[in-house]
């Protein structure tokens, strides 16, 4: 106990040494005075002078009688990652089905909207039966059930042409597909009656196809995916979204398993080979098992049902799935994809969490060709990506396959995943060589060596499981379920309370936070927005078709509706008050004061047409 003393109360928090102050003296106690009489050498009778020390860790090695290390001798920087995200993947407009509707389905593309106008006119491919020589839009004939051919034709005069031909008056190439009449109100009524199920109340389609031949949906599977409020992705597939985290171990317990259906699932021993008999006892997760959350569970739920009706009511086949609740989808499989790719890995049901990501192997997540985390990927019902995929609905422009599951890897090779995998160390206990490694600062390359990492035990049956952790945890399900910067509506508090968070911590110096802040994000979006602004496009309301420059008609020349701006006055205004704000706020530079000064009268010179603006009597005041 000694003296209060406010220098040394200030000193005490700063090192987070738990102290308490009683009758204006400060107290310690415990295994933490005793641990900082050690470091400063209190009741050594060796007389010591610090003053040759040239940091603080050294002057304490002269105070104590042991060798005190550094705690934290090497920092590694980060940036926040990718907010968590658990969520089903919607086009933009959410789509029912892929079949064209032109304009006559109104803002909402509704094919019940353009069964009101009678005929109307969509590009389509045009098939035809070789057998009863009808045409049809469905790829199997409903009148003798025989698979139909596309007609190929001439783009300009609309001559029968043979595929791949060209016409031999306009010299131009056969394309199949063309211009052709759907009387919507006769097509879904069809399709309800096949069905045995009423209209929906909205069924939304496309409003043109993107596809080479421009081949649709049948109305069939638009009409049970608006019963079970489900949207369709442009390959006929239905995604959920989620953030992935790398998961080795768990227990049944935590995943919300029962011991005898996890049983079932190939999980008869926990981590040390002993009987599983415990839902706490730690399991090692198998590499192409996934934990998911609930809220994709509750979503599965509705397709496996549309899944179950489609087999049903069009294919005329047993249901497959017969599930009500996602425990129920234990054991199902599913297919993991990652943005920008063709190839969707395998994986499998075996828990849920309540945490908005998903859980799964290193390896899982590396053969998806993506890093082990923090990235978003979909995931999708197996059986629905294998009945309802088709590579014909892909677009057909550049690009068009990317982002679809043309590929599937049934099984993971542990070989053939991304190096980053390999580096993942599977030890119960590093050795001690490792942390007296880790003080001559060098390559991590070459420790590898004495670790036990996946990729000494590549080509041999340890490359898939027998992998161990170093640090137990309680729960995987602990912690927060959303990160603090997604309960933040608006761009402006999440920047304020960035820096009210970096003004606390000592090791943050707040002013160049606001100053990487304004340069590398406001201060970027504004000038690109500008840029974008003068060099922006016009887009009409009603046809969603783009002109480079304004048409001397003022108006769309194809449907003739109104035409608007891509690029508006709030897009780039947006975060000028909050650049300024910490120009003013942190007394940035002055060529940062003398950077926004510019930008307002680069923006007042292109928004301000100088007429006289209508003043309020409050204005004078």
């Amino acid at each position: 106990m000694g003296p209060l003393n406010e220098n040394a109360t200030r000193l005490l928090r700063r090192i987070l040494v738990p102290h308490k102050l009683i009758d204006c003296k400060i107290l310690l106690e415990g295994e933490y005075a005793a641990t900082l009489a050690l470091c400063l050498g209190i009741g050594n009778s060796k007389t010591v002078d610090i003053t040759q020390a040239t940091t603080v860790l050294e002057a304490v090695n002269i105070l104590s009688v042991v060798q005190i290390k550094d705690k934290a001798p090497t920092y590694v920087g980060g940036r926040m990652g990718r907010p968590e995200k658990a969520k089903k993947r919607d086009m933009r407009p959410a789509v029912h089905v892929l079949f064209p509707v032109s304009l006559a389905g109104g803002m909402h593309r509704d094919l019940l909207e353009a069964a009101k106008q009678g005929p109307v006119f969509v590009e389509m491919a045009k098939r035809k039966c070789p057998t009863c020589k009808a045409y049809t839009l469905k790829v199997k004939c409903s009148d003798c059930g025989c698979n139909t051919v596309p007609e190929s034709c001439c783009p300009r005069c609309g001559r029968a042409l043979k595929e791949g031909g060209s016409c031999p008056t306009c010299k131009t190439d056969a394309i199949q597909y063309q211009r052709q009449a759907v009387n919507f109100k006769e097509v879904v009524g069809n399709a309800c009656k096949s069905l045995g199920y009423p209209a929906p109340k909205i069924l939304r389609g496309v409003k043109g196809l993107t596809n080479k031949d421009k081949t649709p949906e049948i109305i069939e599977k638009g009409i049970l995916r608006a019963r079970y409020d489900l949207s369709v992705y442009k390959d006929g597939t239905i995604r959920f979204d989620a953030t992935n985290a790398p998961l080795t171990h768990f227990t049944p317990a935590e995943v919300g398993v029962p011991l005898d259906k996890i049983r079932q699932l190939g999980y008869c021993s926990d981590t040390h080979g002993i009987s599983l008999v415990d839902p706490v006892q730690v399991c090692e997760l198998k590499i192409q098992d996934i934990v998911i959350p609930w809220r994709a569970g509750d979503y599965f739920i509705q397709i496996a049902a549309f899944i179950d009706d489609l087999l049903v009511r069009v294919y005329k086949l047993p249901p497959y799935y017969n599930v009500k609740k996602p425990e129920d989808l234990i054991g199902h499989l599913v297919f993991g994809l990652a943005p920008h790719t063709c190839a969707c890995i395998m994986g499998r049901i075996i828990g849920y969490t309540d945490r908005n990501v998903i859980y799964a192997h290193p390896i899982w997540h590396s053969a998806k060709r993506r890093d082990c985390d923090g990235d978003e990927d979909a995931i999708m019902l197996a059986l629905d990506t294998l009945l309802n995929f088709s590579r014909v609905y892909l677009p057909a422009q550049i690009g068009g396959i990317m982002d679809a599951p043309i590929l599937l890897i049934p099984f993971v090779n542990t070989k053939e995943v991304q190096r980053q995998a390999h580096d993942f160390d599977v030890d119960e206990t590093y050795p001690l060589e490792f942390y007296q490694k880790t003080w001559d600062k060098g390559e991590a390359r070459p420790v590898s060596s004495i670790m036990d990492v996946i990729s000494h035990r590549l080509g041999t049956e340890a490359q898939f499981e027998g992998f161990q952790y170093t640090t137990p945890i309680t729960n995987i399900n602990l912690g927060n379920a959303n990160s603090a910067y997604k309960e933040f509506k608006s761009m402006q508090e999440k920047l304020n309370m960035q820096l009210e968070l970096g003004s606390r911590i000592d090791a943050v110096d707040v002013k160049r936070v606001a100053l990487k802040v304004l340069t590398t994000h406001l201060i970027r979006d504004i000038a690109g927005n500008l840029r974008a602004f003068s060099t922006q496009s016009f887009r009409c309301k009603s046809c969603n078709k783009k002109f480079r420059r304004l048409p001397l008609k003022g108006k769309c020349l194809f449907c003739g509706g109104k035409l608007t701006l891509t690029v508006y006055q709030g897009n780039i205004e947006k975060y000028l008050v909050a650049a300024q704000e910490l120009v003013d706020k942190y007394g940035l530079p002055t060529y940062y004061t003398q950077r926004m000064v510019l930008i307002k009268e680069e923006i007042a010179s292109m928004f301000d047409n100088k007429k006289p603006k209508q003043a309020k009597l409050f204005d004078f005041e």
